[in-house]
């Protein structure tokens, strides 16, 4: 089984920049405490405070599905953070032999 990156974009829509923020703090905490989740680091645009990207890495893509399973993915996620949003777009991709583990 490979390691596994996901990137995920989010543009919080236009006055819900800071709850946004607080919800990916929330969400960021919660997934890092997860047995199979590797990391789990979310950035704000310098330039644009509407705009996040969430760096997570699982130890597999089961462990991907188990994160999507969680309580705290169904509350933070489906229910606080996506109504929340103009955008969201999740990359996934397998890691590679030469990054595994770093």
């Amino acid at each position: 089984m490979s390691e596994l990156q996901v990137i995920a974009r989010y543009t919080a829509a236009a006055g819900k920049e800071d709850e946004v923020a607080d919800l990916v703090v929330r969400l960021a905490d919660a997934s890092r405490a997860e047995p199979d989740n590797i990391d789990f680091t979310a950035y704000r645009q310098l330039d644009d405070p509407r705009r996040f990207v969430l760096l997570e890495r699982y130890a597999s893509r089961e462990a991907l599905d188990a994160h999507r399973d969680t309580p705290h993915f169904a509350d933070l996620v489906v229910g606080r953070l996506i109504p929340r949003l103009d955008s969201r777009v999740v990359e996934t991709y397998d890691v590679t032999d030469g990054q595994a583990g770093t």
